[in-house]
């Protein structure tokens, strides 16, 4: 369980410094330069990364069980996961009403998909990791929606067609991921 902690104080920690440290973090890419503190800032992500990974696995190895999630929260996981990856794919395709109207539809996109593995899972681990997931997308969300606000920031008013788009490629990556590459990479077959 402390690589577990230890990993996501790294993780939530490297992506929290805008959140908590806008200023500094501007100063930094001022005097290193814009590549070196991606650079810097890709390399703790994937230390971080790789501690939750080992560390979630160890405490799913013997794993502290809090409660038993009904049987329906797993059919509620699914519907939630593929709108969380819908919101995610919306980041990233332009011209999404999507993106107009949340502004974040990554951190949206994150925050669904950490609800729905909360209610889904009942064990520590599961609550340490999904927990402080959802906290951390909750602030930033909020955070990130007021420093838009400040800065007068307006998204384009996105289409249709770009929504259309985002959903499309949202379904297929969440089908990729929910009957192919959780298995593999997660080792649970959310769909059989």
């Amino acid at each position: 369980m402390t690589l577990l902690v230890i990993g996501l104080v790294i993780f939530l920690g490297v992506h929290s410094v805008r959140m908590v440290a806008n200023d500094w973090r501007t100063a930094q890419i001022a005097r290193i330069g814009e590549g070196p503190w991606k650079g810097l800032y890709s390399l703790a992500s994937a230390v971080g990364l790789v501690l939750i990974i080992w560390g979630y696995g160890a405490a799913r190895a013997s794993p502290t069980i809090l409660w038993n999630p009904p049987e329906w929260t797993k059919q509620l996981t699914i519907v939630l996961t593929l709108v969380a990856f819908v919101l995610i794919a919306a980041a990233y395709v332009p011209g999404t009403r999507m993106k107009a109207w949340l502004g974040h539809p990554m951190v949206a996109g994150v925050k669904v998909w950490a609800l729905a593995h909360l209610i889904a899972n009942g064990t520590l681990a599961a609550v340490i990791l999904f927990g402080s997931i959802l906290v951390w997308a909750i602030m930033d969300f909020a955070v990130s929606r007021r420093r838009d606000r400040a800065a007068g920031v307006a998204y384009p008013a996105g289409t249709l067609a770009g929504d259309a788009i985002a959903v499309f490629v949202g379904v297929i990556a969440w089908v990729i991921f929910a009957f192919f590459l959780h298995g593999w990479l997660i080792g649970v077959r959310p769909l059989g």
